[in-house]
């Protein structure tokens, strides 16, 4: 598009020349006229390249086409996109870690977008059958949600889109650590699943969201996600924060105010926060997700 409008308004420079110096060499007209020729052919090729049917069989990777622009462009998405909620609309074809293959090729895609869940065996058997599969790796902090959404932004040609969602969330980031600077870090519980009690260390996004809202992550350095109860209550939190991924929220609340000893219990500072703002790794619900946190963290419940 910034081709086609400097194209445009050398065409438009060159006319104007003419008018006012008509003597000017033919040979100088034509070199211009090729030069935009180029570049149009060059914007052509440029569209060529950007994918026409995508299927996205990451929940946060469909979120984030959504938010680029590009849902025009989604021809599948699995059943756990469910947001934004008119993605409803969208052609299934299969699970986070199932995906029917044989849908997924009817669907002509141009490409596949696929995440670490998704069976190692399906992308195989799709890059035989010469789809293209484009996997985009777990992220590991803001900062890589940041690079993620800009490579995906290049991918389906919104490269402009997703650096002004970067920078909105970048500011607003900045705007939310301004207000924290002073207080006191705290001791932060995240519990994602209940059977068993499972948590996220060092290595996922969500440990990141912790420290950036001035928090200390009680797992963070757990060799796995898999935590028990009492390591929470020898830990002794000041916030325990209950995400609601496959587990029922205001039940597992319950069960933590039964542990009268944690200091989150004592100060009635356990909370329950939206998966799909928590787990869903795009720059906006890192942001929402922050703000929240930082909220509940310092006495201003969300």
């Amino acid at each position: 598009m910034d081709i086609l409008f400097c194209s445009y308004v050398l065409i438009y420079s060159v006319g104007a020349d003419l008018c006012v110096r008509p003597g000017i060499k033919n040979n100088m007209i034509r070199k211009i006229v090729i030069v935009v020729l180029l570049l149009l052919m060059v914007t052509s090729v440029q569209a060529q390249d950007v994918p026409q049917r995508i299927i996205s069989l990451g929940p946060h990777l469909t979120e984030q086409l959504y938010l680029l622009g590009a849902e025009d462009n989604i021809v599948g998405v699995t059943t756990y996109c469910t947001n934004p909620p008119r993605v409803q609309e969208k052609e299934k074809v299969g699970t986070v870690v199932e995906a029917n293959i044989e849908k997924i090729i009817a669907l002509r895609p141009d490409i596949v977008l696929t995440i670490p869940l998704t069976d190692m065996k399906a992308k195989e058997k799709l890059r035989s059958l010469g789809v293209a599969v484009k996997e985009f790796p777990q992220v590991a902090s803001f900062s890589e949600i940041c690079e993620q959404c800009l490579e995906l932004g290049r991918l389906v040609g919104k490269k402009y889109k997703a650096k002004e969602i970067i920078s909105a969330a970048k500011e607003k980031m900045a705007q939310i650590r301004q207000t924290i600077e002073s207080e006191t870090p705290q001791k932060v519980f995240i519990q994602v699943g209940a059977k068993p009690l499972f948590t996220m260390n060092k290595d996922y996004f969500i440990h990141d969201l912790v420290e950036c809202a001035g928090g200390i992550n009680i797992a963070e350095h757990a060799s796995t996600g898999i935590f028990s109860r009492e390591k929470v209550v020898a830990v002794n939190p000041d916030l325990i924060v209950i995400t609601t991924m496959g587990i029922v929220g205001e039940d597992e609340k319950e069960v933590w105010q039964r542990y009268e000893t944690i200091s989150a219990v004592k100060k009635n500072k356990i909370f329950i926060m939206d998966s799909d703002m928590v787990c869903s790794p795009t720059p906006n619900n890192f942001i929402n997700a922050l703000d929240k946190l930082v909220k509940f963290m310092y006495g201003q419940e969300a």
